[in-house]
């Protein structure tokens, strides 16, 4: 099972739009695609990506993974019992310490 926080899922639309503007829509649809395969595999494969090294607690979980054929885009997300709960899809070169609330 594969469940998506509010800012992930808001994350997978400006990604989308992003791309779409960019390199047009024939990649931005395939970014989603992508992304939505990378979470199928996650869900098979909870343990796969590389665990984050993170002092709060309530992070400690949380590991990264990247989007299939977009390798600057890392997917942050939290095995779960049945499957992962993703919790944001971030560009690489994007703040994600700030993004993910850990930045002091």
């Amino acid at each position: 099972m594969i469940s998506k926080s509010e800012a992930a899922r808001r994350d997978l639309v400006e990604q989308f739009v992003y791309l779409a503007e960019l390199a047009g829509l024939q990649v931005a649809e395939r970014f989603l695609a992508n992304a939505e395969a990378s979470f199928d595999d996650l869900a098979q494969q909870p343990k796969m990506g590389a665990p984050l090294t993170l002092k709060h607690p309530d992070l400690a979980s949380i590991r990264k993974w990247r989007v299939k054929g977009f390798d600057s885009h890392m997917i942050c997300y939290e095995p779960r019992s049945g499957g992962v709960f993703i919790v944001r899809v971030l560009h690489a070169a994007s703040d994600w310490w700030q993004l993910l609330g850990l930045a002091d």
